[in-house]
């Protein structure tokens, strides 16, 4: 690791876009977000990167702040494993593959990637506590929109056949990663979500948004057994009345509030 490395800062008063798609193209390193700001690292000097940007701003006839430079380079790694911390949830304890597991709890390692779910969130630990309550072993298990797959790893360390889909393909490959490295299997999974499941489940998962759950909300009742369980998770208060009336044909079993957030348990 060098003792220094570049930092370059790019913030654009429009064509934020084109802005981040020939920084992709200038740089083979990550690239953070935030808030309208591009931030750029390398232990390669960047200053050649911020005059192609500052010309690059020219041609649009937009004005665009830059700054890049040098620091002393840290253990970034260590840091960062350092900051992400184990969360226990009910029976089950989510940590990171560079923590020990729990005597005592169902171990689940989920190493932070770029899909969602470690456990911290409101929704993620909600969803946990549904599961060890209303599923039961050899359950068949549906998890739409699988994210880092916690929820469906969750479900198959109860001892139940799981299915995955999401519409993100990195998030596919995330939940087949986790699976790997807790050492469970899934039966099947695809791109895309519940419309496309072939057969219908003793259990369905969904922790996704308000939106898209009342958008596809048909499809995860067709997809769902008589007298099977549905959870659905990732409402905010304020959408929860719009949620439940597309779900009123369904028996409410349990509503579990975290902070502003909620998830709900039905069955058919």
């Amino acid at each position: 690791m060098s003792e220094y490395y570049y930092k370059l800062t790019i913030k654009p008063k429009s064509h934020y876009e084109q802005f981040l798609d020939l920084l992709e193209v200038l740089t083979n390193n990550a690239i953070e977000e935030l808030d309208g700001t591009l931030i750029a690292r390398s232990e390669d000097d960047l200053t050649n990167v911020e005059f192609g940007i500052n010309e690059f701003a020219k041609r649009l006839d937009t004005s665009c702040e830059t700054s890049c430079v040098k620091k002393e380079n840290q253990d970034w790694i260590k840091n960062y494993q350092q900051s992400v911390k184990s969360a226990e949830i009910g029976k089950f304890y989510i940590r990171p593959s560079w923590e020990e597991k729990k005597d005592g709890s169902i171990d689940i390692i989920i190493d932070p990637a770029l899909s969602f779910g470690s456990g911290h969130h409101e929704t993620t630990a909600s969803c946990i506590l549904a599961i060890e309550q209303f599923v039961k072993e050899k359950s068949t298990v549906l998890d739409v929109g699988c994210g880092s797959g916690i929820l469906s790893i969750a479900a198959a360390k109860l001892g139940c056949a799981v299915d995955i889909c999401d519409t993100d393909d990195v998030c596919i490959k995330d939940t087949k990663d986790n699976f790997k490295l807790n050492s469970v299997n899934f039966n099947d999974s695809w791109i895309g979500s519940a419309n496309n499941a072939k057969k219908k489940y003793d259990v369905v998962i969904a922790n996704i948004v308000a939106d898209v759950l009342v958008m596809i909300h048909k499809d995860l009742k067709k997809c769902l057994n008589d007298d099977g369980i549905l959870i659905v998770s990732g409402i905010l208060d304020k959408h929860l009345d719009r949620v439940l009336r597309k779900f009123e044909d369904l028996n409410k079993l349990e509503v579990i509030h975290k902070n502003e957030w909620v998830t709900i348990v039905f069955s058919k």
